[in-house]
């Protein structure tokens, strides 16, 4: 066995236990429990798709495992680091959409793919909530930061913050999706200590409930309006919008042929399109993307200090 082959099946029992941990976390801050669906992808490899759905603090919670292999399309292909078109890829997704206005939705992946002589890890985690807590938003990104600290010379807390905000924004709206967090892509790709990315990955991963669960549980309680929901449903167009246009995951899973339910767990339940919006100025609504969703060092922010 290779020393590619005996890393990726290390990543395959660590993502695994991932989704068991995260799953295990999430299910104790909602009181509900997910539905698993175990699948078999046409052309090799399969997953485990978990989905919580009318929880109590979850409208809708994804937490998909994946690993997947064979061919892919060549023209596809060409788009990826590596030589021909055989590929393996595994990785824990996750996307949740609680009912609440007032709790934040949240998005967090974690992978690996291997293609011809190139192997490389992606993932990050990032926040978009409708009516932003500073305390929130500070807390989210010190987590991250924490993290990447603890692995110097791997991992660019600034550099992952900016390709967050650089990715998730939605180019048609001239918009960012949410407050960010941070981004990799294709760490190892071009050579590096596979290892020591590795170790960043399982910090990072292992981080996500400490990242987000505290945010559930100071708000979860809060009582909101018809009015504060109307607006979250009008928001959550644009996590579609971003999903189905832009978000690489979503692209991967249907080039790759995979499980059409598993890929588009992520969407919302109840969106709402409303023609020409734009919220009272001055309004906590209209502070969403007149302050909050602007690039900022949240992380170096004042509040909790």
């Amino acid at each position: 066995m290779s020393t590619l082959d005996s890393l990726r099946l290390r990543v395959v029992d660590y993502f695994r236990g991932l989704q068991d941990r995260i799953t295990a976390g999430l299910q104790a801050a909602d009181g509900g429990a997910f539905r698993e669906d175990a699948w078999d992808r046409e052309g090799g490899g399969g997953g485990r798709s978990r989905v919580l759905e009318n929880g109590g603090v979850f409208e809708k919670a994804g937490v998909n495992f994946s690993e997947v292999f064979g061919e892919m399309d060549p023209q596809f292909a060409q788009q990826l680091p590596g030589e021909g078109t055989r590929f393996i890829a595994t990785g824990v997704s996750l996307v949740l959409h609680p009912r609440s206005p007032l709790i934040p939705t949240v998005h967090a992946n974690f992978r690996f793919l291997h293609k011809g002589t190139a192997a490389w890890f992606g993932g990050g985690g990032d926040l978009t909530p409708y009516y932003p807590v500073r305390e929130d938003v500070v807390h989210f990104h010190r987590t991250w930061k924490a993290v990447c600290d603890r692995h110097p010379g791997v991992a660019d807390h600034a550099k992952m913050k900016h390709d967050c905000d650089e990715y998730f924004f939605l180019k048609h709206r001239n918009e960012p999706r949410g407050v960010g967090g941070i981004f990799f892509d294709y760490l190892g790709a071009k050579g590096g200590d596979l290892e020591a990315i590795f170790a960043f990955v399982r910090d990072a991963a292992d981080a996500f409930l400490e990242s987000y669960v505290p945010i559930v549980e100071r708000r979860k309680a809060l009582p909101w309006t018809p009015e504060q929901r109307a607006f979250q449903e009008y928001r959550r167009g644009r996590y579609v919008e971003f999903n189905l246009v832009y978000d690489r995951g979503t692209i991967f899973g249907l080039k790759t042929n995979g499980r059409i339910e598993s890929i588009l767990m992520s969407l919302p339940p109840v969106v709402r399109y409303v023609y020409d919006y734009h919220p009272p100025k001055g309004s906590l609504e209209a502070q969403l993307t007149d302050y909050w969703l602007k690039p900022h060092d949240w992380a170096a922010d004042d509040a909790g200090r």
